[in-house]
């Protein structure tokens, strides 16, 4: 790894070797839905938490300020009004993303998707524009497809985040599998970094909390949790119980009270 790469990645990673970024790339798909509305005002609520970094399409980006946050500019998009919302195209160049001032770049594949080749080429292609820029590409690798029975089935998603490492990802972002056991797997088979997503809002604080730390137990690299933190009553609050979680190693009882305020 050259020296601008390795500099940029202590930007996202922490002296910890972990990372709390929180995606915001929604808009893109979904629209400006609930906590997505005003992007400068969550920008602000997720900072006083002591997130990370942010990723986020290059429009909001140029239009926002993430402060000393991390900013990775997502490349990839697809809608939900779209004859196929797995077929994700490149919609920005690592260049661009260099002349916002990008600290690194995001890519995603579904794997399993129909277009799935077409996916995997753009992967491979950014991961060597990234080299030549010198910046870190995380790849967010999901099983989706035909053949995929579950999206957190543990063979599909180490094959998914192996499949990341393989064409040159720095760090691989992909769905927990349900148990440390599983998760282990994951990581051990994985030879960078590997980080949870969040997936979709979930039924309870404790569930993603939980999530998170069991993850983090095996090997796991931190967390890239969008829903469940900006449709959060209290995004600021949440992204304090997972920093907690994170970089101090807390316990899920111990996250819980900083989230009630109690901590």
């Amino acid at each position: 790894m050259g020296p601008g790469k390795k500099r940029r990645m202590q930007r996202i990673f922490k002296e910890d070797g972990k990372s709390l970024l929180v995606p915001m790339d929604h808009g893109v798909t979904l629209g400006p839905v609930r906590g997505l509305v005003n992007m400068q005002e969550i920008f602000n609520k997720i900072r006083l938490g002591n997130a990370d970094g942010v990723i986020v399409h290059k429009g909001v980006a140029s239009r926002t300020d993430t402060g000393n946050m991390a900013l990775l500019i997502h490349l990839s998009g697809s809608t939900a009004l779209g004859p196929d919302p797995l077929e994700k195209v490149q919609v920005c160049s690592v260049e661009e993303a260099v002349r916002l001032g990008a600290d690194g770049v995001s890519v995603h594949v579904n794997v399993g998707a129909e277009q799935e080749s077409a996916m995997l080429s753009d992967l491979g292609s950014v991961a060597d524009e990234c080299d030549f820029y010198g910046l870190p590409l995380l790849a967010m690798m999901y099983p989706r497809g035909a053949k995929v029975k579950s999206e957190h089935d543990p063979e599909a998603v180490k094959h998914a985040a192996r499949l990341g490492a393989e064409l040159g990802a720095d760090i691989v972002k992909t769905n927990y599998t349900g148990s440390p056991e599983t998760f282990r797997e994951v990581v051990r088979g994985c030879p960078v970094p590997v980080i949870v997503a969040g997936g979709p809002k979930a039924k309870t604080d404790e569930e993603v909390l939980r999530m998170v730390y069991d993850s983090l137990q095996v090997g796991g690299a931190g967390v890239s949790i969008g829903r469940n933190v900006f449709q959060h009553e209290n995004p600021t609050a949440m992204v304090k119980a997972l920093h907690a979680l994170i970089h101090q190693k807390a316990e899920v009882d111990e996250a819980l009270k900083i989230l009630r305020g109690k901590g």
